[in-house]
């Protein structure tokens, strides 16, 4: 094992050590302080800390794809093997997770502190939320440099578990068990599909190891249906339609949690998963048809939902649904790269939101905007934070959303115009033309929400805004930095080479022996974005400028209330699929209660009077058995005289 396999395979141990060894701490005490906190508190940052430190030395050490792995079971010929596979991409979605695990361990121990509503001073269950934020981040960077499909699925279903533990974590909050089990029984739906696609490919090619599924030449039967299993997973994990109804409600957990789960975990697991298998896909034309369909659904749909919700958390978590949308488009069209780019420089300003946001709803005490207002004077450093985000959220250049949200619209005009990629042509219209309305929709709800939150009166008077304490405002403000930074490593050719997906050059494909063109770049192309951003920031901010007390997403007038409920999809499947489910469930219990044990206890009850009347029988007077006995016999000797004179 070569130093950097060594350190692929280091990175989900340490953070797993660290959450093991966090849940044998000894519960805190009711106030929540104490030796317990403090040491859930070193090891949970210890832990992300050193995460962060072997991802970057992974990255500084890697030179070219690397892969060890061992047979872990060989089930009757059919091996599971243990180790990692490692490339430029595994690398820089590992030091993603790391950073933003390690922001949000940090940004916690203020977080958790004081509760925004209420008096308590810290919170008591702090050691197993911190213990489950280490687990949380092995499982992910376990997906990230898993070199078996069974050892990707182990992490996949390990990150399903934290979640729901996660945003269950405040019990006080009547909806967040709730959430909790959404979360986790519509992510489990699509997971069974993602295991089936796992044991197609894996049957197929006779072995789980990824590079042997990858060079294993399928069926296209076989490999159309396994893609398609696969995607069942990818729509739950990464909340695309049909199965995205999870993730506006997960917004009960804990803001950092949040952070989490929208940067670089679980939702952009899904997306990485594809990217992984990437050259299946191309292979599967079918798949990346549905795959686009999906992402062009869900990237109109979260936007669109994103414009009517006043709940400041909501906004973003269908920004995320939009902006994953986006992600599965640009593997759509065929470009994995491009996608990439957008999950990390997405990972940046997403988690720099969502920590912003946890800054102002701890110092205003609610997540709701219509309550909110006049913020800027108060919390100068998260105002700007906040301004770095939106504006990366919505595409303005030069932050990274602009470049990252450019080459997914760029690999789809060229797919469309030019039929480039390895689906169908209209399939690159669909993507191009949703993601361009996309820009608009996107700047218009980032301009509401920032006029919303920060600027005008504020609506909250008795409440005095402050910047949060450093031990927070650090973390958001580090966070910043690649907010704003990470799109220029676009121009640079040895990042666009680490985002390009492996791939062993052929005489038939020269072009993979050529240098990529740059992720980022400058052209007319970029004129018709940002038009379309200038008109949705600029038709926001006009309507908010004739009333700063009201609300811009007035303007949509009877469209407000479907929006909101994001075309009330959550209702049909709670119509379609709770209610029959539930329905169906009643009348087996029923069955179960009045049948099969009706039948049980009516059995046990006629046995009993059986042998009651038998019992009453046999303690009859004395004269009355003798007279009976004499009737028996009676009978009995007629009955033989009968027979003898019939024969």
């Amino acid at each position: 094992m070569t130093t950097t396999t060594l350190l692929g395979a280091l990175l989900p141990v340490v953070p797993l050590v660290a959450g093991l060894v966090g849940l044998l701490l000894p519960p805190a005490p009711p106030d929540g302080g104490g030796r317990p906190r403090r040491a859930a508190i070193a090891l949970g940052v210890t832990g992300a800390a050193g995460t962060f430190l072997l991802a970057v030395a992974l990255l500084a050490t890697l030179d070219g794809p690397a892969e060890a792995s061992g047979t872990w079971v060989d089930l009757g010929g059919l091996a599971v093997s243990i180790g990692v596979r490692l490339d430029g991409a595994a690398a820089l979605v590992a030091v993603a997770v790391a950073a933003v695990a390690l922001a949000v361990q940090v940004y916690s121990i203020g977080y958790l502190k004081r509760g925004p509503h209420d008096d308590v001073d810290v919170d008591h269950r702090y050691p197993p939320y911190a213990a489950q934020i280490s687990l949380f981040t092995a499982a992910m960077l376990l997906v990230v440099v898993a070199g078996d499909l069974i050892l990707l699925l182990v992490g996949w279903e390990v990150m399903g578990i934290c979640s729901y533990l996660l945003i269950a974590h405040d019990r006080r909050l009547p909806e967040a068990p709730a959430a909790a089990m959404k979360a986790f029984l519509v992510t489990r739906v699509g997971d069974v599909g993602f295991l089936l696609g796992i044991a197609l490919l894996g049957v197929s090619a006779g072995s789980f190891r990824i590079a042997d599924v990858l060079a294993h030449d399928h069926a296209t039967g076989t490999l159309t249906a396994a893609c398609l299993l696969l995607l069942a997973g990818v729509a739950g994990k990464s909340a695309q339609f049909p199965l995205h109804t999870w993730l506006p409600d997960a917004m009960a957990g804990p803001t950092p949690i949040s952070a989490l789960i929208h940067a670089a975990t679980m939702v952009a697991a899904g997306v990485y998963a594809v990217t992984r298998l990437y050259p299946l896909f191309e292979r599967a034309p079918v798949a990346l048809a549905v795959l686009g369909v999906m992402a062009v659904v869900t990237l109109l749909l979260g936007a669109l939902a994103a414009t009517a919700q006043d709940d400041l958390k909501r906004v973003l978590a269908w920004s995320t649904v939009s902006q994953i949308g986006y992600m599965t488009g640009a593997l759509a069209v065929g470009a994995p790269a491009a996608a990439l780019f957008h999950l990390l420089t997405h990972a940046a300003f997403k988690a720099l939101l969502f920590l912003a946001a946890g800054a102002v709803i701890h110092a205003v005490g609610t997540t709701l905007m219509s309550r909110m207002g006049g913020l800027r004077r108060g919390m100068p450093v998260t105002f700007w934070c906040t301004v770095v985000g939106l504006g990366a959220l919505a595409g303005l250049p030069p932050l990274p959303g602009f470049w990252s949200k450019d080459g997914v619209l760029a690999a789809a005009q060229e797919a469309a115009l030019h039929d480039a990629g390895p689906a169908a042509s209209w399939v690159g219209w669909l993507v191009w033309l949703a993601g361009l309305a996309g820009v608009a929709i996107t700047a218009w709800y980032a301009t509401r929400l920032l006029l919303r939150t920060f600027f005008g009166e504020a609506r909250t008077p008795l409440v005095q805004p402050h910047d949060p304490p450093a031990v927070m405002r650090w973390p958001v403000l580090l966070l910043a930095v690649p907010a704003a930074l990470l799109g220029l490593a676009g121009f640079a050719g040895p990042f666009t080479d680490l985002l390009r997906p492996v791939a062993a050059a052929t005489p038939e494909r020269p072009s993979d022996l050529l240098p990529s063109a740059p992720l980022a770049h400058l052209g007319p192309g970029v004129l018709l974005p940002l038009a379309l951003l200038t008109i949705g920031a600029g038709l926001a901010w006009a309507r908010w400028r004739r009333d700063p007390a009201g609300d811009p997403a007035t303007t949509l007038g009877r469209l407000r209330p479907v929006f909101a409920r994001a075309f009330r999809l959550d209702d049909v499947q709670h119509a379609l699929v709770v209610r029959p489910t539930g329905a169906l469930a009643s009348g087996v219990r029923t069955a179960d209660e009045v049948v099969v044990d009706g039948a049980v206890t009516g059995s046990g009850r006629a046995a009993v009077g059986l042998g009651g009347g038998l019992a009453a029988l046999h303690r009859a007077a004395l004269p009355r058995a003798a007279a009976g006995v004499l009737a028996g016999a009676l009978l009995i000797g007629l009955a033989a005289a009968l027979i003898g004179v019939a024969a």
